[in-house]
């Protein structure tokens, strides 16, 4: 992450394909700000080749190194061989924000769980090496409850700052987590302690 609160994350999705004894792992990366737009982007991968053997992911969705939201998957593989690799790539490369998910072909030869923990590492390293990145501000994540008067007033607010919703439930009350710029936290801060909104770190 550079010094100016700005680090990178991925441009557009890439992809990279590896054959270790016949067997394709095919490494797809996009970015993703949220578990649950990662998992959406697995879903997606999934659809994409419905006849793999497996379809193994991990993500990191904060900045470069950040693990409050991170998560892992073997999908069948042996425990460890798969998920956790490709998650350690993940944390030790200076992007932010991203999702990997390695489709795996099997080629009837078995890799050993080391020689799978290095194919499925690999893979990621590959698609990495391949991947577009851009710079964005780092945002501060806040999770906000309100009535539904107060919701309307404070959305106006949110996109004079620039705000992203990035989930949102209606409910008694309005829920909504958002990821704002820290320069506009002040000002989201005034606003809901005036209008006794519920703001949430």
């Amino acid at each position: 992450m550079t010094g100016d609160n700005h680090y990178l994350v991925p441009a557009r999705p890439a992809r990279a394909e590896l054959e270790v004894k016949r067997s394709r792992f095919i490494a797809d990366i996009a970015r993703a700000s949220t578990a649950e737009e990662a998992r959406a982007f697995v879903e997606r991968i999934r659809a994409e080749f419905p006849d793999a053997t497996h379809h193994c992911w991990a993500f990191q969705a904060g900045p470069p190194g950040d693990t409050r939201a991170i998560g892992c998957s073997d999908d069948g593989e042996p425990h460890g061989t798969a998920g956790r690799p490709m998650l350690n790539v993940l944390l030790h490369a200076p992007v932010g924000e991203v999702v990997a998910v390695v489709t795996r072909y099997f080629g009837g030869t078995k890799l050993g769980t080391g020689g799978l923990a290095r194919a499925y590492a690999d893979a990621v390293t590959l698609a990495l090496a391949q991947l577009e990145t851009e710079r964005v501000q780092q945002l501060q994540k806040r999770t906000i409850v309100a009535d539904y008067r107060q919701w309307s007033s404070l959305e106006h607010w949110l996109k004079q700052w620039h705000a992203e919703i990035l989930e949102i439930t209606y409910d008694s009350q309005v829920r909504a987590v958002i990821a704002i710029a820290e320069q506009y936290l002040p000002a989201l801060q005034t606003h809901c302690a005036q209008s006794k909104i519920t703001l949430l770190s």
